[in-house]
């Protein structure tokens, strides 16, 4: 095949449409999670009749976005972003189907498999960000990728605003009305996988790759420009990814290590707190009897639980680019803990106000605020503390204990909640960010002792 033949003008054109697709798509694939996450304890509740299952949806679905993460890549690798993307919303829209299914039928089962696919569809909608950086020139990456993100913001906050409403669409379709929401969140997906399917050509990634081939024939004026710096032939000049050399990376690198314990630490904190919340807000709301298998949450509830979680989705993502100027300007181990000491306000907020919902809902703010800092910062830090030939695979191991992280702060969070309750659960939370926190100032502390000594 030919290498395609472009001018400059086309290719920001292509990128152009690429951009505002995806973030037109990520606003209606991103309405799967919000209502998912909203109301996803309350459901395992009612559906398994044991408060110690409240943590299986948040958990399934973190797990389900972990290890859809390297799959989803694969084969976008080999057939483009296109597919990678339809593969990934078309598993969440057969999550939802699922999830309508558990509550109609009272099936648990069905609920866990619903809420892993929706964790795919995830993992989709975290991938999407690169997608808009392939044909992007280096000086608009950033904004390009922002753009994107901001999309994915926007749908998941609208998400658990989108209850409400949803109990109405399920009652008007002679469903539970607490399946209404899954109902509005599958039409979202659906209009998702259309808009990529149809509109995500050419595909960017496949795009870049024959440029850069074009460049790497033609050398000269106007052709030297390799979009998104994607090879010509990938695959072949890089060595295949490894669990144990990634590992071997990080422990080899002081820096790597702790950008990866911010990374895992404030991931496991924010999923731990934030799946329980719903479940502690409906408890504080309707009372202890709420919390019996079988007990359907009011609508009010509904809604102070939906505006909850948009607030927390707002405070992880609203700020991300403030949080990647913060680690530019004040530094990448400076902003990790900056990132921790926020995580561990907000455990305390929400846990010593625990009787309060506005409490509680400054808490999740706070707690999105101190994950999108340590996030941020952690994972620049990670790039910047390994070689290059080790970079990729680290980050795929990065991501990977992230998730696992996830998974394991989801499931420990009910038990960990039935326990000792909100609190107790707040100040484990507290405990994981004071521990960061600790190995940040003194790797800090190590570092400028290392330059006094030079």
């Amino acid at each position: 095949m030919a290498p395609t033949v472009m001018t400059d003008d086309d290719v920001r054109r292509v990128q152009r449409r690429t951009v505002a697709l995806l973030a037109a798509a990520q606003v209606f694939g991103g309405i799967g999670t919000g209502a998912t996450v909203s109301i996803g304890s309350i459901l395992a509740v009612e559906l398994s009749g044991s408060s110690a299952w409240a943590g299986a949806v948040a958990t399934v679905m973190t797990l389900g976005a972990a290890l859809a993460a390297l799959p989803l890549a694969s084969l976008a690798d080999r057939r483009g972003r296109r597919m990678g993307q339809v593969a990934g919303l078309s598993a969440a829209l057969a999550g939802t189907v699922l999830m309508v299914l558990a509550v109609v039928t009272g099936i648990f089962v069905l609920l866990v498999l619903g809420a892993a696919g929706i964790g795919v569809g995830t993992a989709a909608n975290l991938q999407a960000r690169f997608a808009a950086v392939d044909l992007a020139d280096a000086e608009h990456r950033g904004r390009a990728l922002s753009t994107v993100v901001w999309a994915v913001t926007v749908g998941a906050v609208a998400g658990p605003n989108l209850i409400q409403p949803g109990t109405v669409v399920g009652q008007a379709v002679g469903l539970p009305p607490i399946a209404g929401p899954f109902v509005i969140s599958g039409a979202g997906l659906l209009i998702a996988c259309a808009l990529v399917l149809a509109g995500l050509r050419p595909d960017p990634l496949l795009l870049a790759r024959d440029l850069a081939s074009a460049a790497e024939t033609a050398p000269g004026p106007g052709t030297s420009r390799q979009p998104g710096q994607q090879p010509a032939h990938p695959g072949t000049s890089r060595p295949p990814g490894s669990l144990k050399r990634g590992l071997q990376a990080i422990r080899g690198s002081r820096m790597a290590l702790l950008a990866v314990a911010a990374v895992v630490g404030a991931h496991a904190v924010m999923v731990g707190v934030m799946s329980m919340t719903p479940l502690h807000l409906q408890h504080l709301v309707e009372g202890p009897a709420a919390s019996h298998a079988g007990h359907t949450a009011s609508g009010d509830v509904l809604v102070i639980i939906g505006f909850t979680i948009s607030l927390h989705i707002a405070g992880m993502f609203a700020l991300s680019a403030v949080m990647g100027w913060l680690t530019d300007k004040a530094g990448r181990t400076e902003t990790v803990m900056i990132g921790c000491m926020l995580l561990i306000t907000a455990v305390l907020v929400a846990g010593f106000g625990q009787g309060s919902t506005a409490a509680v809902a400054v808490g999740l703010v706070l707690l999105g605020m101190g994950w999108s800092a340590a996030t941020v910062s952690g994972s620049t830090l990670l790039a910047e503390s390994v070689g290059q030939e080790s970079r990729v695979v680290v980050q795929g191991v990065s991501d990977m204990l992230m998730g696992a992280a996830g998974a394991v702060g989801g499931a420990v969070s009910g038990l960990v909640l039935g326990w000792t309750g909100y609190l107790g659960l707040n100040m484990l939370g507290g405990v994981v960010g004071a521990l960061v926190l600790a190995a940040a100032f003194v790797t800090r502390l190590a570092g400028r002792r290392a330059s006094a000594a030079a």
